[in-house]
């Protein structure tokens, strides 16, 4: 018999993925705070491990340590609270790791009943957390470069699937009756290049817009104007705006031409895994999936939208950037589902050939 939430072992694979979510959020409020330098040495922050250092303490610091000056000029001067943030956000990292390594000891203990595959991938987890530290480090030393940035979030949205494919695994074998288990082989066999194909675009979106929004300190975020039509759905007035010397323009025509070839594929897909679902007269749950990354990035189209109608020549709404972060993340986990959810169908049929 199925045992309550709380009591499966499956349960810390879901908590260590809502505390990756949080991690991957705070990261996101760092980054629109511009806030990226504020701890300008790793794994400490300006020679300490606190966070309430003053606008004096970092003219000391960056005196004695010439070298990790801020990007922006020696007479920058960061808030409290943007150091607090990016020293949350080491200390999450920190925090997370001590349940991944009891995961690892769990599945190790529970590996009669998970099998050596889920022991794998909790190794797998640890040892991706060990290079998203690595990868932290990197963008510091390099002061938030745009690639940094992309790679930093990329491996965190990959270790994310990580873990709800554990989650998912486990439950499996805890007894869960998803009905998307069920489904003929003929069904899956015909889904996989479309849900590979899904899952590939989104990654390769989320990895684009990462790029779009540090580029430059993100200053590009201006180059197609602001409000409404000129700034977004067009470009300086235009669809089809001249990107002659302008590479704040080029950018973003970039980024939203990557999100249109995005949007067709993950449309023409989702409509596809709908027909064959009433055609099989099975397989329902693959076709919700893959039209709930649809609604996610339809979603996160208007998101991003709002971001550029509603800024103003002051200021642009970063919370909207925040929401765009979060909304492109879900939408690349919802992806990578369909995958997961393609597996373990495909696990499932060998059991269903025996019965049979």
């Amino acid at each position: 018999m199925d045992q309550p939430w709380w009591k499966r072992p499956s349960t810390l694979p879901l908590v260590l993925t809502a505390m990756a979510i949080l991690i991957i959020v705070v990261g996101g409020t760092i980054r629109i705070n511009d806030a990226g330098e504020s701890c300008p040495d790793w794994p400490q922050c300006f020679g300490t491990w606190g966070f309430t250092v003053d606008e004096a303490e970092q003219t000391a610091y960056w005196d004695d340590n010439p070298d990790q000056i801020d990007s922006r000029g020696p007479d920058h001067r960061y808030t409290i609270f943007e150091i607090f943030v990016e020293w949350f956000h080491r200390m999450l990292v920190g925090i997370i790791a001590v349940p991944i390594l009891l995961n690892v000891f769990m599945a190790h203990k529970k590996k009669k009943t998970y099998g050596n595959g889920l022991k794998n991938l909790t190794i797998a987890s640890a040892v991706l957390l060990v290079v998203q530290a690595i990868a932290g480090a990197v963008t510091v030393r390099f002061d938030n470069a745009d690639w940094t940035v992309a790679l930093h979030l990329s491996l965190a949205s990959i270790f994310t699937s990580l873990l709800v494919w554990q989650y998912m695994a486990m439950r499996v074998t805890e007894g869960s009756d998803w009905k998307f288990l069920g489904a003929s082989r003929a069904f899956l066999d015909k889904q996989k290049k479309r849900f590979i194909g899904i899952t590939s675009s989104v990654f390769i979106l989320l990895i684009l817009g990462a790029w779009v929004s540090s580029t430059a300190g993100g200053q590009y975020n201006q180059g197609c104007s602001i409000g409404f039509p000129n700034g977004w759905p067009q470009c300086q007035g235009s669809f089809l705006p001249s990107i002659d010397g302008e590479p704040g323009i080029l950018v973003q025509m970039l980024h939203r031409f990557g999100a249109g070839v995005v949007g067709v594929v993950l449309i023409l897909s989702a409509a596809r895994v709908r027909v064959d679902s009433r055609d099989f007269n099975e397989g329902e749950g693959f076709s919700k999936a893959a039209e709930t990354v649809t609604g996610l990035w339809i979603l996160n189209v208007f998101v991003g939208g709002m971001y550029i109608v509603f800024a103003n020549a002051d200021e642009f709404p970063e919370s909207f950037s925040l929401l765009h972060l979060v909304f492109g993340v879900a939408s690349f986990i919802a992806a990578a589902t369909t995958l997961m959810m393609l597996r373990l169908a495909h696990l499932e049929q060998p059991d269903r050939t025996e019965e049979e």
